[in-house]
């Protein structure tokens, strides 16, 4: 490998680090331990290495004296229509039936969405708080002061909700057996933003 080679993959895996911040040319000549000008002709090889291919989905561009790795432009629609897609296809079984029990019965503990399903969901529910679809929302008066959980505004903006008041609405008898009361909490869910889920048991 020469060493213009290794200054071009050394500088995509710096670019990529960064992130939206991105890097300025004097932090980049540093990461690089190289002149800036050196560093400016760098990124010159590498901004045309990503326009002169079009496989790549990525290019180079300066912003405010800042360098980053953006997307094409010629893929915007593309990617638009996946952020804005409101039913994430990566739902499992497990994790579907929670979000719908907190959707509809927040604030709840984990152990009244255990006793809901039958089963475990502390996996599902760590799943659904790592992509930022539910949170903590306080703690019950009680014994151990068991977390309550809520959905959060990113759960609203995915699924085209301005509020909670937007959801579907129930028709809950307040005889009905537990389980029929998690199947209705899932169907009203998928019909509402027609869900289908991966199935499985783990979010």
């Amino acid at each position: 490998m020469n060493i213009e080679t290794r200054f071009v993959g050394m500088t995509e895996s710096f670019l990529f680090v960064a992130g939206e911040e991105g890097l300025s040319l004097t932090q980049l000549a540093a990461l690089l331990e190289c002149e800036e000008q050196k560093a400016e002709q760098v990124l010159i090889s590498l901004q045309a290495a990503y326009d002169e291919d079009d496989t790549r989905g990525i290019t180079l561009k300066s912003y405010g004296g800042s360098y980053r790795l953006v997307t094409k432009s010629k893929w915007a629609d593309d990617i638009k229509r996946m952020l804005e897609d409101p039913k994430p296809s990566t739902f499992t079984q497990a994790a579907l039936e929670v979000l719908a029990i907190i959707a509809y019965k927040q604030p709840v503990t984990r152990v009244e969405i255990d006793d809901l399903r039958g089963v475990k969901s502390e996996r599902a529910l760590s799943s659904l708080a790592g992509k930022g679809f539910v949170e903590e929302v306080g703690r019950m008066d009680g014994p151990g002061r068991p977390i309550l959980y809520g959905t959060t505004t990113f759960f609203l903006d995915r699924f085209g909700l301005a509020s909670l008041e937007d959801m579907p609405p129930l028709s809950l008898d307040e005889e009905q057996e537990t389980s029929e009361e998690t199947d209705l909490f899932m169907t009203k869910f998928q019909e509402a933003f027609s869900i289908t889920e991966e199935g499985g048991h783990d979010a």
